[in-house]
């Protein structure tokens, strides 16, 4: 960082549709306390029902909590920049929110390449998936995407700090990102933007070839099974997933693969940093018999515990 002359960025966001400040500023913070409560939903479900305690639910409840955590890297600075027209970030601001947004996007990544690994294991080795699928295994699964994930990011992330800002520092979004940091930069950002496209290459396109290369296994697996029944069970577990990993990867993919900056751009970066991860639980919770069960169970016991709860009668004692 040395020579570097700009403290602080300006993110532009949403400036130019000033008079829909106020529209803006409701719909995501009601797209925010959505998202945090129904992901919190989910993993208090899951961890409080013994029915969802199959490795599958596990790795939901995980990505539930990585949900939570990567909607915050960028909608509350975003809120702020529209309630109270706070636009600045300071240099290293801008550089920690980059490092956790990308971080938190590559482990959202692996890990959902490992919920497919598991549904290909239990689709495809359904006698021996318990005894593969161990508490220890499953908790290596569960940390391996946050290793790959927190790690090869610092690469770009150091090259791209190390990058001298001696010019404009306005930034036209609504969070920190590698490619308008690179072309703000005064000095040459060669080494970055090669750092960043093998890193890019590495922790988005990789663990979507393993997506797609397990989902044709899948459907070649179910094709074999002789009952409809059974094809419609296995289709049924995957359904929820292969949604969640299309909305995911569909909107960054066009956002990363022609990244112009405009509004059009942002409104994409809008759809995976803040309202996927709103529609996810929704996904899990309407389209899974199981946490219907689940949550129709946990309210029916509720009711009941409030109704048979019984009242304190006060006996007068003789003599007092």
């Amino acid at each position: 960082m040395n020579g570097t002359v700009v403290t602080h960025f300006i993110l532009l966001a949403f400036a130019d549709l000033h008079e829909f400040q106020y529209l803006l500023s409701f719909a995501f913070l009601l797209t925010y306390v959505t998202c945090i409560l129904g992901n919190i939903f989910i993993i208090i479900l899951v961890r409080t029902d013994f029915t969802l305690s199959s490795p599958m639910y596990f790795f939901i409840s995980l990505f539930s909590a990585l949900e939570i955590m990567f909607v915050s890297s960028t909608v509350p600075k975003l809120l702020a920049n529209l309630v109270a027209a706070n636009n600045k970030i300071t240099f290293t601001g801008c550089i920690v929110q980059m490092y956790a947004f990308d971080s938190l996007g590559v482990t959202e990544c692996y890990l959902l390449a490992v919920m497919v690994f598991d549904r290909h294991l239990a689709i495809s080795n359904p006698l021996r998936y318990s005894s593969i699928m161990t508490h220890t295994f499953r908790t290596e699964l569960a940390i391996f995407p946050w290793l790959v994930g927190f790690g090869t990011i610092l690469i770009p992330v150091i090259f791209t700090a190390q990058l001298k800002f001696c010019g404009p520092n306005i930034i036209d979004h609504f969070f920190c990102d590698f490619a308008q940091l690179q072309r703000l930069s005064s000095s040459d950002p060669f080494v970055s933007r090669v750092a960043t496209s093998v890193t890019g290459a590495f922790d988005g396109v990789l663990p979507f070839l393993i997506i797609m290369g397990l989902y044709i296994n899948i459907i070649i697996s179910v094709v074999k099974i002789k009952t409809e029944q059974g094809k419609q069970k296995a289709f049924s577990t995957c359904t929820s997933h292969l949604i969640v990993s299309s909305l995911f990867y569909g909107t960054a993919i066009i956002v990363y693969v022609n990244p112009g900056g405009t509004n059009h751009d942002k409104c994409l970066a809008l759809m995976y940093t803040a309202f996927t991860p709103v529609i996810n639980p929704f996904i899990y919770t309407f389209r899974n018999e199981d946490v219907k069960k689940a949550f129709r169970k946990l309210t029916t016991s509720h009711i009941c515990n409030t109704i048979s709860t019984p009242r304190i009668k006060i006996v007068p004692v003789p003599g007092s």
